[in-house]
């Protein structure tokens, strides 16, 4: 008896024709903006090239990250201690950090940084005293303390409160609840249990979203330049202000700025796979298992 073998499959590739159509077209309009900035006789590439590494961008772009870093330290420390308040049991701390955060996400961002620059017109002294006494603590004129970046590094700190405060509660009670229970069991504090079990697996949620509020805080530090905020922005301001260049001036300043978050985005990768890869290690059956 013989059996026929069969003749080999020809397998025939899917035509994506869809693909190809879309990327020509996506080229088509990348030649079509390109050629039109390279052409505008505005943009002045030499101007571009002239101003990239002067001093005084340099220092816009030394006091860009100043600003960024400090604001993103003090805004997460605070972040963290009002998403606790806010699942505190205690309801005048959770009221207390619910109104903070509906104020400071509720009101827009330069608002907040126009409001701290000029200060002084509400409150012309800054004084706090022993309560219930008439001892002062502290007692300076407004102007004299808010001077230099000091307006802007609150307005950015207390704004960034606001919105740390709900990516880490959202980390937070993403965290399964029995972890809390277990730690209990073994005697854990609730702050030690805060610190030691729950912070640290949230981090898995918590990192992305913080690592897009870095590059946010990056960008955002640009709105200062209304009060003269020394900050990148600022130093090419004050130029084009006076030469009138201000296309390249805009041109070097965006230059930067894709820099800086290009590099930020290279470090939120890692920062990421590091605790997504965490995850992955535990997620068999959790720290207590």
């Amino acid at each position: 008896m013989t059996t026929d073998t069969p003749s080999p499959i020809k397998a025939v590739p899917v035509r994506h024709h869809g693909r190809w159509i879309a990327a020509v077209l996506v080229l088509l309009l990348a030649y079509q903006i390109g050629s039109a900035l390279l052409s505008s006789p505005n943009l002045e590439p030499h101007t571009i090239g002239e101003y990239l590494f002067k001093d005084f961008v340099l220092e816009g772009v030394r006091t860009t990250l100043l600003l960024t870093a400090i604001a993103m330290l003090l805004g997460t420390a605070g972040g963290v201690l009002l998403a606790v308040m806010r699942l505190s049991a205690n309801p005048v701390l959770r009221v207390s950090a619910a109104v903070f955060v509906w104020f400071f996400r509720g009101t827009p961002l330069l608002v907040q940084i126009v409001f701290f620059g000029f200060l002084g017109a509400l409150l012309p002294r800054l004084t706090v005293t022993v309560p219930f006494t008439d001892i002062a603590i502290f007692d300076q004129p407004t102007n004299a303390v808010m001077v230099g970046i000091v307006p802007a590094v609150l307005a950015l700190s207390l704004n960034e409160m606001a919105y740390a405060a709900e990516i880490v509660r959202g980390g937070i009670l993403a965290v399964d609840k029995g972890q809390t229970e277990a730690a209990h069991a073994l005697g854990m504090k609730p702050g030690l249990t805060m610190r030691r079990i729950i912070l640290p697996q949230a981090m898995r949620v918590i990192a992305p979203p913080m690592g897009n509020e870095v590059i946010t805080m990056l960008k955002s530090t640009a709105l200062v330049s209304v009060i003269a905020g020394r900050d990148l922005m600022t130093a090419v301001q004050t130029v084009y202000a006076q030469n009138y260049k201000v296309i390249p001036l805009l041109a070097v300043a965006a230059i930067w700025y894709l820099a800086l978050v290009s590099v930020l985005s290279v470090v939120q990768w890692f920062v990421e796979r590091r605790f997504g890869r965490g995850h992955r290690a535990t997620s068999g059956g959790g720290m207590f298992r």
